[in-house]
């Protein structure tokens, strides 16, 4: 069977990550995390004190050595031979990530990049605006999504559970937020694809979501 391409978009914690990384492990396929090759740029960003509006950030984008791997079950993510997996996740490189995100240099870069990373098929590529611009021709495009009361409590639970000291109606306010910076941009803007199926995970365990994307994927084969 010819190995399917499938994007998974959506806002910041309607699971995609999750998501994706588990049905790309059931799929035996390749999961990519664009999500975090932003959030490495972001990083670097912020340790080289370079403006997150600022050009200088695709220069910094070209010149940044970052690998995405899948090692016992999570995807683990280094710049230079460094491993950033849990540094990328702080609050601080989360506020700056989607001003570095709106860059239009910087987006051209990582199309690039993205696409290169599918063009042999049998991948998941989960992101923002994979199905509208990076991989429009997707055989599955899926559109995530859950309320931003949901959405603020999962990733306060992922932020306590680090050990950081975060209050929840802030990480809502935080969330409102960058729905609005990623639905305004003028690059790419967070939208699903017309020919997006929409999946609403508010109330779906992260099973239950896998297990929809599984059987999408069969019906696709099935069909073809």
């Amino acid at each position: 069977m010819k190995p399917l391409i499938i994007a998974i978009d959506g806002p910041a914690g309607a699971g995609k990550s999750t998501v994706a990384k588990l049905a790309a492990q059931k799929l035996n396929y390749t999961y990519i995390d664009t999500g975090a090759m932003y959030r490495a740029v972001a990083w670097q960003a912020l340790h080289e004190g370079v403006e997150p509006n600022n050009r200088e950030i695709a220069g910094l984008a070209r010149k940044l050595d970052v690998k995405l791997s899948y090692v016992d079950g999570k995807t683990k993510v280094a710049v230079a031979g460094q491993d950033i997996t849990e540094a990328i996740r702080t609050p601080e490189v989360s506020r700056l990530v989607a001003k570095v995100a709106q860059v239009p240099e910087l987006r051209d870069v990582m199309l690039k990049l993205q696409r290169e990373m599918a063009s042999q098929g049998g991948v998941v590529m989960d992101g923002r605006d994979i199905g509208t611009h990076v991989l429009p021709n997707a055989d599955i495009k899926i559109f995530l999504t859950a309320s931003i009361a949901e959405r603020a409590k999962r990733r306060w639970r992922e932020l306590t559970d680090k050990g950081y000291t975060i209050v929840l109606a802030e990480l809502e306010n935080e969330i409102a937020c960058r729905d609005k910076e990623d639905c305004e941009r003028e690059v790419a803007p967070l939208i699903a694809a017309a020919d997006a199926i929409q999946v609403d995970t508010t109330h779906l365990s992260i099973d239950d979501t896998v297990e929809k994307i599984l059987n999408l994927c069969k019906e696709r084969q099935t069909n073809v």
